[in-house]
């Protein structure tokens, strides 16, 4: 749990796998919990090398669509066989796996997804920015603010964080709100613009984004850095008050991610996410880098989860070659 603590705070997606029911001789125990990241690392205990490929395969794919799931594995597996089929994934989010090896145990974990809420930083010293975060704060999302010094009102608004810049803590679901009002606006807009954030905005009149895009274009930044720069910020609603600034900006943002923009993408968009293979014998999924048990049978690897399932191949390899 700690290690699922540190994760979120550092914004950082992964599973959380719990086993809640076994069956002996299963060799895990109720109440064991493992954390997967994106990669296919598993920290923590769960069960034996036969059920430990699948369930990564499982939580990569909750990373992917980021709902919950219930896996039970095991020859017979779940404890209500009517209520799930043998193989396959019941209507109401139940992932059913029998698992055909030597072990004769089951169980059931339950995967559990944590993705970064969207993020707000904003950036300045104004109203607009208190009433920007406070709008953000209010539906949910994180918010950071981050100015050029201390506030002595910091203690009033816990929920707000007041910070220095962290550019790993800005992700492609971070939108950064540059509201300096012309106190340093080329100085946040270059940092954010050397960020992976989803969106970048500046809360300025149009006369004055022009001056800057212009600014900025002769400090080195192309058109691909200026086209990420989202200037007026918010929606045009004309000439409204600092409150009435924040909720045109705040619209214009969960506008943006409802049409896909500003999320971490989970297990399929992992540049290191595991190569898997299917034992050919067994069905169970197998992690290729991790696999102990190989063969080359007319010049196609085949992977295995224990060394039974590759005996019985290597017994009568025609009868498995797909």
């Amino acid at each position: 749990m700690a290690r699922a603590l540190e994760l979120r705070a550092r914004r950082r997606p992964f599973v959380l796998a719990s086993v809640i029911w076994r069956k002996e001789p299963s060799s895990g125990q109720q109440g064991s919990q493992a954390v997967i990241l994106p990669d296919g690392t598993m920290r923590g205990w769960l069960s034996g090398a036969c059920a430990e490929p699948t369930v990564i395969s499982e939580a990569l794919a909750c990373l992917d669509h980021g709902e919950p799931r219930l896996l039970c594995l095991g020859p017979s597996p779940g404890r209500d066989r009517n209520r799930i089929p043998a193989t396959g994934q019941g209507s109401d989010g139940l992932r059913s796996i029998a698992m055909a090896c030597d072990s004769e145990g089951a169980m059931e974990i339950y995967l559990e997804p944590s993705l970064p809420a969207p993020q707000v930083v904003v950036i300045g010293r104004s109203p607009a920015v208190d009433a920007i975060a406070a709008v953000a704060s209010a539906i949910g999302w994180d918010a950071v603010i981050i100015d050029d010094g201390g506030r002595p009102d910091d203690h009033e608004r816990p929920e707000l964080v007041r910070t220095s810049l962290d550019l790993g803590m800005i992700d492609p679901a971070t939108a950064v709100v540059v509201a300096t009002q012309g106190h340093y606006d080329d100085a946040a807009l270059s940092a954010a613009l050397g960020t992976d954030a989803g969106y970048i905005g500046l809360v300025a009149s149009a006369k004055r984004a022009q001056a800057m895009g212009d600014y900025l274009r002769t400090q080195g930044f192309g058109d691909r850095d200026l086209a990420r720069i989202c200037a007026p910020a918010g929606l045009d609603l004309g000439r409204i008050p600092n409150r009435e600034i924040a909720a045109a900006v705040v619209a214009d943002l969960v506008a943006r991610r409802a049409g896909g923009l500003l999320s971490v993408e989970g297990g399929a968009a992992s540049p290191d996410r595991p190569v898997e293979a299917t034992d050919p014998v067994c069905g169970m999924t197998v992690l290729v880098a991790e696999a102990r048990y190989h063969t080359v049978y007319n010049g196609a690897d085949y992977y295995f989860c224990a060394p039974g399932c590759r005996q019985r191949f290597e017994a009568d390899p025609a009868g498995f070659e797909s």
